[in-house]
């Protein structure tokens, strides 16, 4: 289990949420990375409990938003628990992060609030033991 300050994460997983230009791109070779993360100098995440908030505050209107699923545990120390939105903390890795990565990506449709929907399976997803 990995500890939050305001964040406790049974299965591991962190999300990555990108434009499918950038999902594509990374796909081909480059870095998982959005405008953001390189003007930051680290790659954003989000839990499953932070993935829908990001989604309504970032991306509202982004009609082929994908959603990225990553181990914790690829990433050792390069993951920093960070404080952000709302005093939570946000995991971010400072370091490359590769497609080859990803333990499973799913394709959103706009929900009701004119953001991508993150699905309900994707959120309860969960690695093996």
């Amino acid at each position: 289990m990995i500890v939050g300050q305001n964040v406790i994460m049974e299965n591991r997983l962190l999300f990555k949420i990108l434009d499918a230009t950038a999902w594509q791109a990374a796909i081909a070779g480059e870095l998982v990375q959005a405008p953001v993360d390189i003007a930051d100098g680290y790659v954003h995440f989000s839990t499953a409990f932070q993935v829908q908030e990001t989604l309504d505050k970032w991306f509202q209107g982004e009609e082929e938003a994908v959603l990225i699923a990553f181990d914790a545990n690829a990433f050792g120390d390069q993951l920093k628990w960070e404080v952000s939105r709302g005093n939570d903390k946000f995991p971010h890795v400072y370091g490359e992060v590769r497609a080859n990565q990803a333990i499973k990506v799913w394709y959103m449709d706009i929900g009701p609030s004119g953001a991508p929907q993150a699905p309900d399976d994707a959120l309860k997803f969960e690695l093996p033991e």
